[in-house]
């Protein structure tokens, strides 16, 4: 760059931060902090409901993706709390390790691995899934998340909840189901999906309010409403958020869970921890790359600092008893639609989090679960809704099916290895794709023309045998290698063993361009001696 280039990028960089340029980020980050709130605020409670853990969980979590991992990021724009994406993870490694707290020992570790991914650069290899298989992925975390919070969503009474049965429940062979629950869930869900609409995006009201934040105001407003006016019908707490209140020091550290450190050499625990840890970075590297794309600016930010980042919020949430997070791609389109410029919006939704904790807990417990059920019912329905399989569909079977068995691997397994089938399949169709072009066998006549269309390795030696079986005898074959920069050993052997039992069968063989293996040697180490001198 030029002298003056310098000097103006310079006088650019002292013009967006004078104090005016600041004052202006700073009442768009308020603005914009206070939206993603908003919004946040009732899936935090959401996805902790969801998981079968204490409110607290998913509120500490979000507190710490705004305090802590956004001060650590790269990203402007991004905003890091409890993914839905993780409920599956979550609610399987509690029942299968027997505990909250050596559950919280897993997170430490998978936040530690995490930091381990971006000492290693390993931000990068998150391209190399294939993009059927994450939509498979998420596809089938939708399905999970529909599929678990229905039963909340309709206000199921069995068993032991029985005793809370009243006047506003109705029986059904699963279970009596609250009508009140019912009715929010079944609103609440025509609101989400009528509040992303484009005729309703031209109400002033549904652009200022966030559609979580309307199904929310709606359960309390429900929720005082039946309180006050018909006692019968009102939702038995049961059936609300139950946040502690933290009115007192002695009440904080109640709230708080510890990880069991006396799990930490447990292999199973190990292996959750594996598996929050690559689902969890995948999360947010997709995140981070959506966020770039709509961020009007442009600006990028790196991988492998976003992943030690997240890695550190991990670790500080599981001592504080929270729920692991990742970059959300929810709150993070929030927040760049609401205006956000820097990273300091994503601090004030953390420290207003942090406020609603202490300030907000009455409000708060007026929350039905049905309305947080509805939320998560939502998201699931945007993360496997049919116009993704119909649009999978026709991008062609080597898309759709690694895209199905990873939907099928997860739902009948776990997440980490549903991915694994995932690209397992992919990586089968591709080899599949690649190796039946390797060679083509052209005839006219009794003249055959094999042609080396690419680099020939063992794995298409099939293949190879296939195309010689149909030479037939007393014909003239010409093989053209000219393509080929490297042939493995075992296709020569076998091209040579065609040559040799020629004659017997009256078969003339020509070989046009074909490589010597010292001349592909030193063509194959011509790039690695480019790279050299460069």
């Amino acid at each position: 760059m030029s002298p003056g280039g310098v000097a103006q990028l310079d006088l650019v960089d002292t013009m967006n931060n004078s104090p005016v340029t600041r004052l202006s980020n700073l009442r768009s980050d308020v603005f914009a902090g206070i939206v993603v709130f908003l919004v946040a605020l009732p899936l935090c409670l959401g996805i902790a409901t969801a998981a079968g853990v204490e409110p607290f969980a998913g509120l500490s979590s979000g507190i710490v993706g705004g305090l802590v991992v956004a001060l650590l990021s790269g990203s402007h724009l991004s905003v890091s709390g409890p993914a839905a994406g993780l409920v599956v993870i979550v609610v399987s490694a509690i029942a299968s390790l027997g505990s909250f707290s050596a559950f919280l020992s897993a997170v430490l570790i998978a936040g530690a691995l995490q930091i381990g991914f971006g000492l290693l650069r390993a931000g990068r290899l998150a391209s190399f899934v294939p993009v059927a298989v994450i939509k498979g992925m998420l596809a089938s975390i939708g399905i999970i998340l529909i599929v678990k919070q229905l039963p909340l969503g309709l206000g199921l009474v069995s068993g032991a909840d029985a005793q809370v049965a009243h006047a506003g429940t109705l029986p059904t062979p699963f279970g009596d189901v609250t009508i009140v629950s019912v009715l929010l869930v079944v609103v609440s869900l025509a609101m989400l999906f009528f509040w992303e609409t484009p005729r309703a995006k031209r109400y002033a009201l549904v652009r200022m309010v966030p559609g979580p934040l309307a199904a929310v105001a709606l359960g309390i407003g429900v929720t005082l409403a039946l309180d006050v006016l018909a006692p019968a019908l009102a939702l038995p707490t049961e059936h609300r958020v139950a946040l502690a209140s933290l009115d007192s020091f002695a009440a904080l550290t109640g709230a708080l869970s510890m990880p069991d450190f006396t799990q930490l050499a447990d292999g199973h625990v190990w292996r959750v921890a594996l598996t929050l840890a690559i689902v969890a970075s995948l999360e947010t590297l997709l995140s981070l790359e959506a966020v770039e794309q709509i961020d009007p600016k442009r600006r990028r930010a790196s991988p492998d600092r976003e992943l030690k980042a997240q890695g550190v919020g991990n670790m500080v949430a599981a001592v504080l008893g929270g729920l692991p997070l990742t970059a959300v791609i929810v709150r993070s389109s929030a927040n760049v639609n609401a205006g956000a410029q820097t990273r300091m919006s994503a601090v004030i939704h953390g420290a207003l989090l942090l406020v609603s904790v202490f300030a907000l807990t009455a409000v708060l417990n007026l929350i039905p679960l049905a309305c947080l059920a509805a939320i998560l019912i939502h998201t699931g329905y945007k993360l496997a809704k049919p116009a993704l399989f119909a649009a999978m569909a026709r991008e062609g079977v080597d898309r759709f099916v690694p895209f199905a068995a990873t939907i099928v691997g997860v739902l009948a397994t776990d997440l980490l290895i549903g991915i694994g089938i995932g690209i397992a399949t992919s990586a089968l169709l591709a080899m599949r794709a690649n190796l039946s072009r390797t060679f083509t066998l052209t005839c006219h006549d009794d003249h055959y023309l094999l042609v080396l269309r690419k680099d020939a390795t063992f794995l298409s030696k099939p293949m190879l045998s296939h195309c010689l079986e149909q030479i037939p005898d007393r014909a003239t074959v010409l093989i053209d290698a000219e393509r080929a920069d490297f042939i493995d050993r075992d296709i020569r052997e076998t091209l040579d063993a065609f040559v040799s039992e020629a004659p017997q069968r009256q078969i003339s063989v020509e070989r046009m361009r074909w490589p010597e293996p010292a001349a592909q040697e030193g063509r194959a180490l011509l790039p690695s001696l480019r790279a050299t001198a460069g």
